[in-house]
C-alpha cells in the first residue's frame, strides 16, 4: 500500500505540465545575467513548475519594460529608472535588486585630467538620458557641474572616437568597454557613483502588475528560483562561467572572466542579503533623482515586491506534504495495530 502511493504521488509529479515563461534581458548575453542561466541549467526553474526562456535584447532596441508590459515577457531585467516610470503611470512591479550599487561609469583615458567628478567641467562627453545612467549625470551635478552647459558628443561610432581622442568621457558599463580598449593597448580609469555615496539599485528584475496581481504564487518561485540561481553562481564561479560560455558563445572565458571580477563589487554588499530591496532606499534613490515624494508613497505598496506570497506558498506545501505522509501513515499504523492485537491473541 505504501509503495503504491509513493509511486502514485513522484508519477503525478512527473507529468504535470511545466509553465513556460520568458525572462526578457536588459543587454546581450553576458555574466551580468549569470544566476539567470544557472537557475535555468541546474534545473532550479523546472523544479518550482517553471520552463524559462532566457531573451537577449536587441542592441539597438534594448526596452525590456515594454516587452513585459506588452505581454511578451513576463519578466525583466532593468534599471533604476523604473522607479520614474511607475511613477508616470507604468504599472512595473521591482521583485528584487541584484546589484545594491549601479555598475555605469565614466570612462576617461589613463592620460586625462579628469580625477574627481568636479574635473568635469568644459569637457565633452558622451550623449546621455535620463532614464539608464542618471546617476551619472547626479555624480556630476552633485559636484557642481551643470551638465547641460557640457559639450555634448553626438558621432555613431563612440568607442572609436574615444580611442582618437575626439571627447574626453564615455558612458560605460564598467565590465565590457573598458576591457574592449586595454585589449587595445588603451590605459582608462573609471569614475563611478558608487564611489561617491550614490548607491542607487541596478539589474532590477521586475514584472509588470497584472502578472504579479493574478499569478502571485508564479511569481513567487519564479522569484526564489532565480535569486537561487543567484546564490549558486556566487559560490560556484568557475561552472557560471562555464555555463555563462554557452549563452555569450561569441565571448572568451578571459572576457567573462574579467566580467564576473568586476561586477561583483556592485552584486555583493556586506550585511545585505541578495537581492534585497527596501521602501528607504527607494525614497532615497526618489529623492536623488528629485522625484515627487508623495507619488512614491502613494505608490510604493503597488512598487515593490512583498513576500507574504512566499508565505502562503511555503505553507501550502507544508500542508500538502502533511496529507501524504498521513495517506502513507495511516495504513502503517492499521497495519501495526493489527498485527500488534494478532500476536497478543496467539500469546
Amino acid at each position: 500500500m505504501k509503495h503504491r502511493l509513493l509511486s502514485l504521488f513522484f508519477i503525478s509529479s512527473n507529468v504535470v505540465a511545466l509553465e513556460p515563461v520568458t525572462l526578457q534581458l536588459k543587454w546581450v548575453h553576458q555574466f551580468q545575467f549569470a544566476g539567470y542561466y544557472l537557475a535555468k541549467h541546474k534545473g532550479f526553474y523546472r523544479e518550482v513548475g517553471l520552463d524559462v526562456s532566457i531573451v537577449p535584447a536587441q542592441k539597438h532596441n534594448p526596452d525590456e519594460q515594454f516587452k513585459v508590459l506588452s505581454g511578451q515577457a513576463q519578466f525583466g531585467v532593468t534599471h533604476s529608472g523604473i522607479l520614474e516610470q511607475r511613477l508616470l503611470g507604468k504599472p512595473l512591479v521591482a521583485l528584487a535588486a541584484i546589484f545594491q550599487s549601479s555598475p555605469y561609469c565614466w570612462m576617461v583615458r589613463a592620460d586625462s585630467d579628469i580625477y574627481l567628478p568636479k574635473d568635469f567641467h568644459n569637457k565633452k562627453i558622451s550623449h546621455l538620458g535620463r532614464s539608464e545612467g542618471a546617476e551619472l549625470v547626479l555624480m556630476l551635478e552633485r559636484a557642481g557641474i551643470n551638465v547641460t552647459k557640457l559639450p555634448i558628443y553626438s558621432g555613431l561610432e563612440p568607442l572609436a572616437d574615444f580611442k582618437a581622442g575626439k571627447f574626453d568621457a564615455l558612458q560605460v558599463y564598467i565590465s565590457n568597454e573598458p576591457y574592449k580598449m586595454s585589449q587595445q593597448g588603451i590605459a582608462t580609469r573609471q569614475i563611478c557613483p558608487k564611489h561617491y555615496g550614490i548607491n542607487v539599485y541596478a539589474d532590477i528584475l521586475f514584472t509588470s502588475e497584472d502578472v504579479y496581481k493574478y499569478r502571485p504564487e508564479m511569481v513567487a518561485k519564479f522569484r526564489s528560483a532565480s535569486l537561487r540561481g543567484w546564490r549558486y553562481a556566487l559560490a560556484n564561479l568557475d561552472e557560471a562561467l562555464q555555463v555563462t560560455k554557452y549563452y555569450a558563445s561569441e565571448k572568451s572565458f578571459e572576457e567573462l572572466a574579467n566580467e564576473a571580477d568586476k561586477l561583483l563589487p556592485f552584486i555583493k554588499a556586506p550585511g545585505i542579503p541578495l537581492g534585497n530591496m527596501s521602501a528607504a532606499r527607494w525614497q532615497w534613490i526618489a529623492q536623488l533623482y528629485h522625484l515627487d515624494a508623495t507619488k512614491f508613497h502613494d505608490h510604493k505598496n503597488t512598487f515593490l515586491y512583498s513576500n507574504d506570497g512566499d508565505v502562503e506558498i511555503n505553507w501550502s506545501w507544508m500542508l500538502f506534504l502533511a496529507i501524504v505522509l498521513s495517506l502513507l501513515c495511516i495504513p502503517m499504523y492499521i497495519h501495526l495495530v493489527l498485527f500488534k492485537k494478532k500476536r497478543f491473541m496467539i500469546n
